[in-house]
């Protein structure tokens, strides 16, 4: 019988609970809402108590302290989810499951995923965006996560407004943000509906393309990424990658080669499974 290994991916609205084996075959899947972790923990202990597991990779929203040698080390901080500030999740998980956890941020597990066996495989480096109810980005140089005294917090790098856009912003830390420009929240708050319900051909969608394309814009001019890749609810408009793409082109004006656009900036390849295979990858990598 194969290894198997466990995947949390620890969401504000929702945790997905996975059991995998080494070669990423998920045998069991389970989504449970996030509620206080009085609630929540219990449910996600008691899925994972039905397996012989060697080891699990949790990428959690955030704020959260990644370094090891902090006091605080495996908690969820200041996070607006009041009832989560503080949490010491990997030591709850540890002490019921008597397992390693491997513990890094939601956006990292996905970038990891794909930078395994999906779009960026065989690659040293990429970033990956999340673009859905807010917006974050993981990052990977060389095999390893690009961080400093904490984890990037990429969605809230500021950006120009575009001279079209008269909204205000849904960040309640920043007026000119890309995560308050172009999250989903930010579309249903400008138009009263969700992007799904949005004609393609409505002026909203060359507003939100031109805040991700100076993200691209950014992001290659500061990490020179092999790879970005943007996921997330908001992305599943298939208009919306071209768009990207071609402001992208607009915006770097030939300044520096990058691979050929086409190829540079794409969609998840595991769809919508990258977190939970980048989950199961850090797992398989902590226990070997």
């Amino acid at each position: 019988m194969k290894e198997l290994f466990g995947s949390i991916e620890a969401g504000g609205t929702k945790f997905v609970l996975a059991i995998g084996d080494s070669d990423y075959n998920i045998v069991e899947r389970l989504s449970i809402p996030t509620h206080t972790p009085e609630e929540t923990m219990p449910n996600v202990i008691d899925f994972f108590k039905q397996y012989q597991l060697k080891s699990i990779g949790l990428g959690c929203f955030g704020p959260i302290d990644l370094k090891k040698t902090s006091p605080t080390y495996g908690y969820i901080t200041n996070t607006p989810k009041i009832a989560w500030q503080m949490y010491n999740i990997v030591g709850k998980l540890e002490e019921a499951l008597n397992v390693p956890v491997f513990f890094t941020t939601d956006v990292n597990a996905a970038c990891y995923g794909e930078y395994t066996i999906g779009s960026a495989r065989d690659l040293d480096s990429c970033v990956y965006f999340t673009v859905g109810t807010g917006i974050g980005a993981g990052a990977i140089n060389q095999g390893s996560f690009v961080e400093g005294f904490s984890h990037p917090e990429v969605g809230h790098m500021i950006v120009n407004k575009h001279p079209l856009d008269d909204y205000e912003g849904h960040c309640p830390y920043h007026s000119n943000c890309l995560e308050g420009f172009a999250s989903g929240p930010a579309i249903k708050a400008r138009l009263g509906k969700t992007g799904e319900e949005t004609n393609e051909q409505d002026p909203i969608w060359d507003i939100i393309s031109s805040y991700l394309a100076q993200a691209a814009y950014n992001t290659t001019l500061y990490f020179s990424p092999q790879k970005i890749i943007f996921g997330g609810g908001v992305m599943k408009q298939p208009h919306l990658l071209g768009k990207v793409k071609s402001q992208f082109e607009e915006l770097l004006n030939g300044y520096v080669l990058t691979p050929a656009v086409e190829d540079y900036i794409v969609l998840p390849e595991l769809e919508d499974n990258p977190g939970t295979i980048g989950c199961l990858a850090l797992a398989k990598e902590q226990y070997t």
